[in-house]
């Protein structure tokens, strides 16, 4: 009599439990490159523990809590088989948003889905977001990966997260600091970040057939690499602007394009005012306008134009606020002023054409 089991398991439903242990195992090096002094304990507990007494610091202090993904820009990792750069998009999608009032990111948390566990592939995904941890100052206290056979394709992934921020009450910003002159400074985008992949995919992929691994000139690099190029993560950069000089606001632009996103943090009265002509979008926009005839309207209330993060600072810190992100690397210009709403119905605009 055989002494095979015929009933069904788990594993025969597609669900393999010791590729996920592997996996877990694989990506212990990277968590743990991302520990702050608050983290207790390692990674494979139920939760993620951090020392809270490390706010006793603060007078009153805020927590500030984001989550996000990435969209569709995975189908990009999937494509060309890439998955160690997706996690920096997805630190930045929920960091920046958290620095945006002020906050200093704290810790994150991670979901991961995926169509069947390939535990280097996990490992993969969570090394991009460690290292994006590391740059967002931030750590990766847990986590967790399901395998959905039968709802995914065995190759298909999406991932997500959420994180944790904290600001003293008297320093939080936002609408109600900005006045009439601040200016508006523009921090560089590092590329199409992690929004309006719905639209690029369309226009480049599915309707005039660019190859991933095709070369493009006015790129300089395969149209692959320019797409899976990580968002920037601005958060170390914007809590430098914050110890070196007054800042009335942060704005993240993400999905909705600049406008739409500086809107959010402009005071009813008053009115932002961004001109175009202050500098010239990176040469992937002008590709996706092109090659999709998309107007320019709807080109940016869908990507970021090459601006990725918004600071609004009062007139004499310009200089300051300048020379700081330049000494980080980053680079940044005035491109635009608050003004009395007037005639405006919207809270920001964009004027005049690119240089």
């Amino acid at each position: 009599m055989s002494s095979e089991t015929t009933g069904a398991s788990y594993a025969s439903a597609g669900v393999d439990i010791e590729a996920g242990d592997r996996a877990v195992e694989l990506m212990k090096e990277w968590v743990k490159k991302t520990g702050r002094p608050e983290v207790l304990g390692g990674l494979g507990g139920f939760a993620g523990l951090f020392d809270a007494s490390a706010l006793k610091r603060y007078e009153r202090p805020l927590l500030a809590s984001a989550t996000d993904g990435v969209g569709t820009k995975v189908d990009i990792a999937r494509r060309l088989g890439v998955y160690d750069t997706i996690g920096h998009d997805l630190v930045a999608m929920v960091m920046d948003d958290i620095v945006v009032c002020g906050a200093e990111p704290l810790f994150m948390t991670d979901y991961i889905c995926v169509g069947k566990v390939h535990p280097e592939r996990v490992a993969a995904i969570v090394k991009g977001i460690a290292e994006g941890c590391v740059l967002a100052g931030c750590a990766l206290i847990g986590g967790e990966t399901a395998e959905h056979p039968g709802l995914l394709g065995e190759d298909d992934f999406d991932v997500a997260g959420a994180g944790t921020g904290v600001v003293e009450a008297d320093r939080l910003l936002g609408p109600d600091r900005i006045r009439t002159g601040d200016a508006v400074i523009a921090m560089a985008a590092s590329g199409l970040h992690s929004n309006g992949y719905s639209l690029v995919r369309h226009v480049l992929l599915d309707r005039a057939g660019l190859p991933l691994e095709g070369h493009v000139e006015d790129l300089g690099r395969t149209l692959g690499e320019e797409l899976l190029e990580p968002t920037r993560i601005y958060s170390l950069d914007c809590l430098a602007l914050i110890r070196t000089t007054e800042v009335h606001a942060f704005s993240h632009v993400t999905g909705g394009g600049l406008a739409a996103n500086l809107a959010r943090v402009i005071p009813d009265g008053l009115h932002a005012v961004v001109d175009r002509s202050t500098w010239t979008p990176a040469p992937v926009f002008d590709l996706v306008a092109k090659t999709g005839d998309v107007e320019r309207l709807e080109l940016e209330k869908t990507l970021n134009m090459g601006v990725g993060m918004i600071a609004i600072v009062p007139e004499e810190s310009v200089d300051v606020a300048l020379a700081t992100l330049a000494d980080r690397g980053l680079d940044a210009w005035v491109a635009g002023e608050i003004t009395d709403r007037g005639e405006h119905t919207t809270g920001a605009a964009l004027v005049g054409d690119h240089a």
